[in-house]
């Protein structure tokens, strides 16, 4: 089982957190002129790297705040954990 350290709770178990996604995606500016490829790759199209990602995650049973993590997806070692808001981290994909 995966330990997630929560910034507002400490280390808990995985299962007391949900995965929201790929972190730090730029949502398209509502407009007219945007196309529905655009709109469709925002909604439907994510990277699935084999190695280092950046999640958003929620503790759900537990403060229910969304907080990032990067991650590798090989290892499932969690590289940082950081708000939701800071900007991502560099981190060495060694």
């Amino acid at each position: 089982m995966m330990k997630i350290t929560c910034p507002f709770c400490g280390a808990r178990n995985e299962n007391e957190f949900h995965r929201g996604g790929e972190a730090h995606i730029a949502r398209p500016q509502p407009s007219m002129d945007t196309s529905d490829d655009v709109w469709g790759e925002y909604l439907f199209f994510r990277d699935n790297p084999k190695g280092i990602i950046v999640e958003r995650w929620r503790h759900t049973y537990g403060c229910g705040q969304w907080f990032n993590v990067t991650r590798d997806t090989v290892t499932h070692e969690i590289k940082a954990v950081y708000d939701i808001e800071a900007p991502k981290p560099a981190i060495d994909a060694q």
